[in-house]
């Protein structure tokens, strides 16, 4: 009777595993941890998180190589990251928690900021290169891969010649900061549109 019992136990585990894994998304938010960095349009990937993880009523805390929460959507079992091995090696991070908590590449999203895209405009894709973007650059040579979803942010490209790493590495002007709610506010729907009725009918509904 008791050697019934732990084959069904077991059992019953080793299809909640399968279930589980069909149903795991990691989100990682891409920027740098130091403080310097904080509220600059380079990290817009983790303000997009951190309203997430707010909305949900779930913290973050520090772990192996980032910041990470687990929040829940309709079944769905969502993993928010933010890597703490700066932008340039953001795949070792991902790589990692990919691996621990067995997620299937294709419900894997990162969220991105993108200078070549007007401010506030969403571009989610399935696959593409990286654009010259060093994070999604690493990313793709950690993981062999560029077939992964990712949801770009647009930042605009206002600033004249040579001063292309200041914008981008540069905080929000307060104009910018006006809007700032409602496009991290898109940027968390489009997200969780992601997890639950997939990428391409969330491309439809957000790549306007």
């Amino acid at each position: 009777m008791i050697q019934f019992f732990k084959r069904w136990f077991s059992g019953r585990s080793h299809e909640n595993d399968l279930i589980d894994q069909d149903m795991k998304y990691l989100i990682v938010g891409l920027g740098n941890m130091h403080p310097d960095y904080d509220g600059t349009r380079h990290n817009i990937g983790f303000e997009v998180l951190d309203m997430m993880a707010k909305e949900a009523g779930v913290s973050f805390k520090n772990d192996t190589l980032g910041d990470v929460a687990m929040m829940k959507s309709k079944g769905r079992h969502i993993h928010l990251l933010k890597p703490s091995t700066y932008m340039n090696l953001s795949g070792k991070s991902v790589r990692y928690w990919m691996t621990k908590h067995k997620v299937k590449l294709e419900n894997v999203l990162v969220v991105v900021d993108d200078k070549n895209i007007d401010f506030g405009t969403l571009r989610m894709r399935g696959k593409g290169a990286d654009g010259g973007h060093n994070g999604l650059k690493n990313i793709q040579q950690v993981l062999g891969t560029s077939k992964y979803s990712r949801l770009r942010v647009g930042i605009g490209s206002d600033f004249s010649k040579g001063r292309q790493v200041d914008f981008v590495l540069g905080k929000w002007s307060n104009e910018e900061l006006e809007k700032l709610g409602e496009i991290l506010g898109r940027c968390s729907d489009a997200v969780l549109s992601f997890t639950s009725i997939g990428l391409s009918h969330t491309m439809n509904k957000f790549n306007k």
